[in-house]
């Protein structure tokens, strides 16, 4: 099947932008969007724990700090592994299934990482890292989910709500590894594989959560019209596609904002992966305990996730361009104080600000990936960016440990600053006339909105 754009991208616009108040939200998409923010605050206890523990776990286990980063470079290796084939199974099967997977291998993972610790088995340890690793990724569809309930003139702002559940995650990850602290000693076992046993029972609410979401987001987000009226969808020919429109992964980088998308994320989710890969071996290097280090990843997510409804919405109004800009300026900012600052709310300050920076970027980049590609493509787009992103969560906090060996700390100041560059000079070429809208076109690129929806061979496999 071959799919055309026609000048500006309009992939999911819809005649809503221009209206002069923005659409009513109907009760099942507020529904929905209350599960899905749920689901996302218990995933989020579960995810703290790997910036958390990681590198000290790895450090405790291998007797050396040159590794310390590899516990949050195997985890962007699996997200690596495992978006692209999430993303082809939520285009195909619903957002809520692949979920599902990804719940499913969190909780195998998050066991065999606590029973690694249990037994001072580094192999165990890291085997389990990637079962989590794998889990986390596949979860990361929750922001597509989200993504799809909203038409393009609310469509940050619907991702704000919902990355906004990672809130309670930051105060529920601290409380998980107190406990786990509280009580190691009577069931004797270590603080750090206790935290990892109890990180399936956050996890099973969430699958309940999920599964009271109807009907799946891809479905609404096939049939926004149904839902908000007024809402005009793209050009589509009657008897529309229903299966997962078949697309080469090369495709995906034929637009130019998509493309500028995916360099924004390799580097906020590298600059992030890296510091905080090194963000507790600093801590705990001034003389700070683990619930020091576990309140400064707490405020560092609280900087991902507790802007993510102010930031939806200002890029709603002054577009998805501006908002990944003032991300790069906060990462930037935040990747120099946590590596050359000694005081502990410093190197704080540094870590909010990276996540912030890095929220920037989720928010804008989710709403621009779902604003120039249609539903039924939309996980593996997703699944593209996370793949960019994962190739930077892993090569970057790997590379972390041995220039802190060489050079010190102060070194990753230089990476983060360089990291940048690619970044804003792209988006300074980028133009957006209007939030959600995009003066670039591309002759023939398979991810545009369908000039006339037929049913199409089932998904490519990379």
């Amino acid at each position: 099947m071959r799919i055309v754009a026609r000048g500006a991208e309009r992939a999911g616009a819809g005649a809503d932008d221009a209206a002069a108040s923005p659409l009513p939200i109907p009760r099942v998409v507020k529904r929905n969007t209350l599960f899905l923010a749920a689901a996302q605050a218990c995933v989020g206890i579960g995810n703290q724990m790997t910036p958390t523990l990681g590198a000290l776990m790895v450090i405790h286990l291998l007797g050396s700090a040159t590794f310390a980063g590899a516990a949050s470079g195997i985890m962007g290796g699996c997200r690596l592994i495992s978006s692209y084939p999430t993303g082809q199974i939520s285009d195909a099967y619903g957002r809520k299934a692949g979920l599902f997977v990804g719940l499913v291998f969190s909780m195998i993972g998050s066991t065999i990482v606590g029973l690694g610790m249990t037994r001072e088995s580094p192999a165990l340890f890291f085997a389990g890292l990637v079962v989590f690793g794998i889990g986390v990724g596949a979860v990361q569809q929750l922001r597509i989910a989200a993504a799809d309930m909203y038409p393009p003139s609310r469509r940050a702002e619907g991702l704000g709500y919902v990355l906004t559940g990672s809130l309670i995650g930051a105060f529920g990850g601290p409380a998980l590894i107190s406990a786990a602290q509280a009580s190691a000693p009577s069931l004797q076992l270590a603080p750090e594989a206790l935290a990892w046993f109890l990180v399936p029972l956050v996890l099973v609410p969430t699958a309940v959560l999920v599964f009271l979401v109807r009907p799946d987001p891809r479905e609404i987000a096939a049939h926004l019209e149904r839902y908000y009226p007024g809402y005009r969808p793209p050009e589509r020919a009657p008897g529309g596609a229903v299966a997962a429109p078949r697309v080469k992964v090369r495709e995906y980088f034929a637009h130019y904002p998509r493309r500028v998308a995916f360099v924004t994320s390799f580097a906020l989710f590298g600059n992030m992966s890296m510091m905080m890969a090194m963000n507790a071996v600093a801590l705990a290097h001034h003389g700070h305990g683990l619930p020091a280090i576990s309140l400064s990843v707490a405020i560092h997510i609280i900087g991902m996730y507790g802007f993510s409804l102010p930031l939806g919405r200002l890029a709603d109004a002054v577009g998805r361009r501006n908002v990944m800009l003032l991300g790069l300026v906060a990462a930037a900012t935040g990747g120099t104080l946590v590596p050359t600052a000694a005081e502990y709310w410093i190197v704080t300050a540094g870590t909010f600000l990276v996540g912030f920076g890095w929220s920037c970027g989720n928010v804008a980049i989710v709403a621009l990936i779902a604003d120039t590609t249609p539903p039924l493509a939309r996980g593996r787009a997703v699944g593209v960016n996370d793949m960019i992103a994962g190739s930077a969560s892993i090569s970057l906090p790997v590379l972390a440990g041995p220039l802190v060996e060489l050079a010190g700390l102060p070194s990753l100041a230089v990476v983060s600053a360089l990291l940048m560059v690619g970044p804003l000079l792209l988006l300074l070429r980028l133009r957006e006339p209007s939030p959600g809208h995009y003066a670039h076109s591309v002759a023939d690129h398979a991810t545009a909105a369908p000039r006339a929806a037929v049913r199409v061979p089932p998904v490519e496999r990379l």
